[in-house]
């Protein structure tokens, strides 16, 4: 019997993928580079399942069904053009091949061009869910060759985490590096969710004075209400869990941040396609700072600031705490679908944003019940320009205001370092100004560069230039047009 998907890359994630697709009826063929893991995997977790193990290339392309489904669970890079290489020279016109790493969009545009110059076909997709969720149902967002879609559908919706009325966290997201970059967003997010928590945390430690037990029971709280989420649930668990001799274990981990780079891909991909991603940027910047361990300890030495003392009421402080985190994320999510919006346009995409929000509703990593309401934002109006402006989120946003200012004045007066929660609420005071001081920044590049500038009383797109000294010509730069 031949195998209706082959998995190359035995490593965590794509063992657990192999075992979702065999649970799910699937007969799945696997092959490692190390022979070892194939004849270990076998042998252990695999054993008496329908899963067979080859010990080549040559045997692994044969055990597959045509047109062949090769999925690539391999570290993202080189790696993927390696095993690209090693396998479709024995690949037939039609086969499938899927990449189902954390590759960057923009080598898997190039990926899919190559691969279908060559008459095969390419999908790169996103897979979300950690470990646990490639076993029990991950989030999955692919993209690529549009005519691959009809064959991997079914596996990929079978193994795919579901939410209300069944539905399969995985649709089709669009051509050729969509899915990843997608998926790359979503990463994104998670750096903007996961440093907004990390804020909270820090608000409660530092400045209401609170141990690892009483912020253990506001997270359980917290995740009973709106801001229910996988994140704010293992947050809970964490700081309830003891290390050996019964002290908070969080607090003996050392305080700096690891990446794997798709947080700054991010990051770069807005600043290339003109989108301020204040939050998701902040999220990468405070990992950064965070890695700079020996130079904050020396300089907490000698630079000086005020010492945190809160004199308030904290279950008030922490109601509005509340508030400000949920406001937060708005920011966060909307900037992230903003960016999408206008990637989707330089990138030629027709991205679904509400099918996007609720393939991130279940299985992957930013899962939460906002989600839901992402996708009724979409749902009740596919072109809106940004969440901000959905009524459900401009109310929940605008009754947050009071709180989330109360909570930033009183960060910042003690002390307290907020860089995520500063910039999502600066982000909201900048979109909602009609007048910003551009005006005189546009002046300032006329001035040093004779960059020109547009008048409020001409018509867009005429531009000029002013003779500041009296000493200038006529001689002009090119204009930038926005």
């Amino acid at each position: 019997m031949k195998a209706d998907i082959g998995i190359v890359g035995l490593a965590v994630m794509g063992e657990n993928l192999v075992l979702n697709m065999e649970s799910k009826g699937f007969t799945v063929s696997v092959f490692n580079r190390s022979v070892e893991k194939v004849d270990k995997f076998v042998e252990g977790r695999a054993k008496g399942k329908t899963i067979v193990g080859t010990r080549s290339v040559e045997e692994f392309v044969k055990s597959l069904n045509t047109p062949r489904n090769v999925m690539l669970m391999v570290k993202a890079g080189k790696p993927v053009d390696e095993f690209i290489d090693l396998i479709a020279p024995h690949l037939e016109k039609g086969d499938i091949v899927i990449d189902g790493g954390n590759s960057y969009f923009v080598d898997t545009i190039r990926r899919t061009k190559k691969l279908e110059a060559m008459g095969l076909r390419y999908i790169g997709t996103g897979v979300s869910g950690g470990e646990e969720g490639a076993l029990r149902g991950p989030s999955i967002m692919p993209g690529g060759s549009a005519d691959a879609w009809p064959h991997v559908k079914p596996i990929f919706q079978s193994i795919a985490a579901k939410v209300e009325g069944n539905v399969p966290c995985c649709d089709w997201v669009g051509s050729d590096g969509a899915g990843h970059f997608v998926k790359m967003v979503h990463n994104g997010i998670e750096y903007g969710d996961m440093q907004l928590i990390c804020e909270s945390y820090q608000m409660m430690r530092d400045l209401l004075g609170m141990t690892a037990d009483e912020m253990h029971e506001v997270f359980k709280e917290w995740n009973t209400g709106e801001l229910d989420s996988y994140l704010i649930e293992i947050t809970r668990d964490i700081l309830g869990y003891k290390d050996k001799d019964g002290s908070p274990l969080v607090e003996n981990i050392l305080d700096t941040a690891g990446q794997k780079g798709t947080g700054k891909w991010t990051s770069v991909t807005s600043l290339d396609v003109g989108v301020p991603l204040t939050l998701i940027s902040e999220a990468v910047f405070a990992r950064c700072l965070s890695a700079m361990k020996e130079e904050r300890v020396a300089a907490s030495k000698v630079l000086n600031g005020p010492k945190p003392s809160f004199e308030g009421e904290r279950k008030t402080f922490l109601a509005d705490l509340q508030k400000a985190l949920y406001a937060s994320k708005i920011v966060s999510y909307a900037q992230g679908f903003v960016l999408m919006k206008y990637a989707a346009e330089e990138f030629k995409w027709n991205l679904n944003y509400g099918s996007i929000a609720l393939m991130w509703r279940g299985g992957c990593i930013i899962r939460s019940v906002f989600l839901g309401k992402i996708k009724e934002a979409f749902d009740r109006n596919p072109d809106l320009a940004n969440l901000l402006l959905d009524p459900f989120f401009k109310e929940k946003i605008e009754s947050s205001q009071r709180a989330w200012r109360r909570v930033l004045a009183t960060a910042i007066e003690n002390g307290i370092w907020v860089p995520a929660f500063a910039t999502a609420l600066n982000y909201f005071d900048g979109y909602r100004t009609a007048r910003l001081p551009a005006n005189l920044l546009q002046a300032q590049r006329d001035y040093f560069g004779a960059h020109l500038y547009e008048r409020i009383d001409m018509p867009r797109g005429q531009f000029f230039h002013t003779n500041w000294t009296g000493r200038g010509g006529d001689t002009v730069s090119t204009a930038y047009v926005v």
